[in-house]
Formats: C-alpha cells, sequence, structure tokens
C-alpha cells in the first residue's frame, strides 16, 4: 500500500530564480506536498503548493491513475523543490520553467506533475484576488455546464429505459454504451465505479467483427426508443483501424449522435478528415493526447467537432486556455474530460473553463462516490443535468487530508490491469 502522503526530497537552494524581484508582499511557495488517495477507487494524486502566507495554499490534480507513483516522484524529487521561494503570481514563467526542466518535453506522466503544480498556482491566485477561477478567466459566458452522464445495457431496451430514467433526473445529453455478446466491450460493465475496480483484470477479449455488426443497429434502435429530444453521445475507445471506423459512421447516421468519441487512436488521427467526408456525424477526439499541439492538424482541417481536453494530461490550465481559445476561433466546441478518475480538483478547474469559455460543448460528469465527496469538500456535482461553478475564491474544493489517508491505493499495478485487452487473436488490444 502506498502512503497517502510522501515526504518531498529536502529543498536545494533556489536553483531556477526569475531575474525580477517581484512584488515584496506577494506569497512565496514553501512547499509542494503530494498525496495519493483512493477514495473512488481509482489512484489519484493530490497536490497542495503552500506558501508564507498562513492558511494559503493551492490544490491540483495529477491523476494519471495507471503511473501514479511516477507522477509523485516528478513532483517530489524534481518539480517541488525547484519551486521553493518562488512568486506565487509568476504563472506562466513558472509553467515554461517546468516544461523545459527535464529536457526531454511531454508525455502523460510529465505533464501531469506539471499540470498540478499549474492548477494549484490558479488556485492560490483566485484566493489571493478574492474571486473564483471562472472570473480570472474572462467570467462566466453562462449560467451552468451542460454535463453528460453514462447509461449501458445489455440491449436497447435496457439502455433506453436507463436513458429515460437520466432524462428523468434532468440529464439532456447521455453517452451509451451497449453490450457485445461474445466481446468485452468499454463502458458496459458495473455502474458502481469501486464495484468496476474490484472486478479487474480484464478476462475477455476484443472482437471488432461482432461490434460493428451489433453496436450500429443497437443505438439506431436505441434512438428509435427514446426519441428525438434527447442527446446520445457514444465512446468507442479508440479500438478500431481507419477503415472500421469509416464503416461505423456510415452505419450510426440514423442514431444522430451528438458525437461519436476516440473513434481512433491518436495514432491514427491523420484519417480523421476522411472520416468527416464520410458522413455528418459529429466527432470527438482528445483525451488521450499529452499535447496542445496535437489537436492543430485537427482544427486546421475543421476534421472534428469537439475537443476532449483533459486538464491535467495537457499540463495544466496555462496551456488548456490557449487551446480553448484556439478551439473557439476554429468553430470547434470543447467537451472536457470528467470520468471518475479526474479527481473533483481536476473537475472544478474543467468547470471554470466551461463557464468561461464561448466554445463550451458539453462536460463528461463523473458520479461521485460518498466516500470521494467526504475528501473533497466542495466539489462540483449535476444538478439537474448540469455543473454549476463555486463561487468562492479559486477552485472552491478543499482536501481533507484525514479523510484521505482513510481510502489508501492499492498495490502499483492493480489499476494497470484495466488497460490489459486483447484481441481474438490473443494480440494486444487497445483499452
Amino acid at each position: 500500500m502506498a502512503s497517502p502522503e510522501h515526504p518531498q526530497a529536502p529543498a536545494p537552494e533556489l536553483l531556477a530564480p526569475a531575474p525580477w524581484s517581484g512584488a515584496p508582499d506577494s506569497p512565496r511557495i514553501t512547499a509542494v506536498r503530494t498525496f495519493l488517495c483512493a477514495p473512488q477507487g481509482c489512484p489519484y494524486v493530490i497536490v497542495r503548493v503552500e506558501t508564507d502566507q498562513p492558511g494559503l495554499h493551492g490544490l491540483g490534480c495529477a491523476s494519471d491513475p495507471q503511473r501514479p507513483l511516477a507522477i509523485r516522484s516528478v513532483l517530489d524529487d524534481y518539480l517541488g523543490p525547484l519551486l521553493i521561494g518562488r512568486d506565487t503570481a509568476d504563472i506562466e514563467d513558472i509553467h515554461r520553467l517546468l516544461l523545459n526542466s527535464a529536457y526531454w518535453r511531454g508525455g502523460s506522466i510529465a505533464q501531469n506533475a506539471l499540470a498540478a503544480v499549474d492548477v494549484a498556482l490558479w488556485d492560490i491566485k483566485g484566493k489571493v484576488a478574492g474571486l473564483p477561477l471562472h472570473a480570472l478567466l474572462g467570467g462566466r459566458t453562462r449560467e451552468f455546464a451542460a454535463a453528460y452522464t453514462h447509461v449501458d445495457g445489455r440491449d436497447p431496451d435496457e439502455v433506453a429505459e436507463r436513458v429515460a430514467a437520466a432524462v428523468t433526473r434532468g440529464y439532456r445529453h447521455v453517452r451509451v454504451q451497449t453490450a457485445v455478446p461474445g466481446s468485452d466491450t468499454y463502458g458496459a460493465g458495473p455502474a458502481d465505479p469501486v464495484e468496476a475496480e474490484r472486478r479487474q483484470p480484464r478476462t475477455g477479449t476484443w472482437d471488432s467483427l461482432s461490434y460493428l455488426r451489433h453496436v450500429p443497429a443497437a443505438l439506431n434502435a436505441v434512438r428509435e426508443r427514446v426519441g428525438p429530444d434527447v442527446e446520445l453521445l457514444h465512446d468507442v475507445h479508440e479500438r478500431l483501424t481507419p477503415a472500421e471506423a469509416l464503416t461505423l459512421v456510415r452505419e450510426v447516421e440514423p442514431a444522430r449522435l451528438f458525437f461519436l468519441e476516440d473513434v481512433l487512436a491518436p495514432e491514427d488521427a491523420a484519417h480523421f478528415p476522411r472520416l468527416r467526408a464520410a458522413g455528418t456525424v459529429p466527432l470527438a477526439v482528445g483525451e488521450l493526447y499529452h499535447d496542445t499541439a496535437q489537436y492543430l492538424p485537427l482544427l486546421r482541417e475543421r476534421a472534428i467537432d469537439f475537443a476532449r481536453i483533459r486538464v491535467p494530461t495537457l499540463g495544466g490550465l496555462t496551456p488548456t486556455r490557449k487551446l480553448v481559445a484556439v478551439c473557439e476561433l476554429f468553430g470547434v466546441r470543447i467537451a472536457p474530460h470528467g470520468p471518475g478518475d479526474v479527481s473533483p480538483v481536476g473537475m472544478a478547474a474543467n468547470v471554470a473553463l466551461d463557464i468561461s469559455s464561448p466554445a463550451f460543448g458539453v462536460q463528461e460528469a463523473a458520479r461521485f462516490t460518498d466516500a470521494t465527496l467526504e475528501v473533497f469538500p466542495g466539489a462540483r456535482v449535476p444538478e439537474r443535468g448540469g455543473l454549476r461553478p463555486s463561487e468562492r475564491p479559486g477552485l472552491g474544493v478543499d482536501f481533507d487530508e484525514r479523510a484521505a489517508a482513510r481510502y489508501p491505493v492499492t498495490e502499483p499495478l492493480r489499476h494497470d490491469r484495466w488497460a490489459l485487452l486483447r484481441a481474438v487473436d490473443g494480440s494486444v488490444a487497445r483499452p
């Protein structure tokens, strides 16, 4: 079992001071502390940036559930000591400094570590200003962020019944996944995230032929049953080849989806213009991208409709808010990634972007467990299908260190097994 907090390496002398002195009364970083906990079932890496002003600190989310120990090491052994004594107001300079510090830039591990520090500094900036984070990003462009929930089922009738129940709870956007006979299909499993965690590792196999034979007909049938007044979404989870993706795009037209997500893996992103030309189904992608530049060819070609941004993996709010502005210029909407493995700290950063950007489309909304809500007072939860921002200064979310200690993470490879999927011929399949 990993401990909830990992001791930080001794701080050396300030290694990279800014060439300017800064305001004499500006908060200075005194510690960067990391915490591991799993109240949601999956590992969270939470960062607290502490300052020399009593009670003033910022929170960040570095949660990559497959590599939490590596991310913690980057923070504790490298980034944290580099920041001692820095002025918390210099967010852009600190972001660039940390981005360059490893020389070889990018990747989920480095970007998640960087993101946690970055978001924590924005949290501090909001607290110093006495403003909620969305106010620092330009202020409100909407009252609330429309959210989507997840449902699945064994057949179209069960899926449609659960869609109707979600609509009754106030949702206008519902992601629908359906079981596929004889195939391990993403998103069709236990609704309880803790129960899903217990059922690892996977024992089924992926069969793309069965998926393509079954899923388009099921999605079209669900649309017939629920009618036109609810937006339906579906996640392929990057498992198809470009040729298979073309078939799917053509065959799900009658379902009139709000978007079709991750129909291709990042490695196959150059094929998105072909999918765009093949039909009118809105396309969404991006949760696996760790560099904002990965979106640029897709935006330039107008090959996608929704950018599935994940603030932790992109390196925090500093680069992500710039990407969101570019999306607005190209007419692409954002649909931030918000499953259970994005902590309430990360979700609060999402909502700040959602509320402040004209490019907002829809927000994925996890159902946080009671344990998670205990650990993170002030967590944003959907109300009648929407997420409202906190009006407290900064992120508006707290972290209860003592409560977190009651929910330790499992051994390092436990959650990694979630992605260990194989095809019917025994070859490794995308998760």
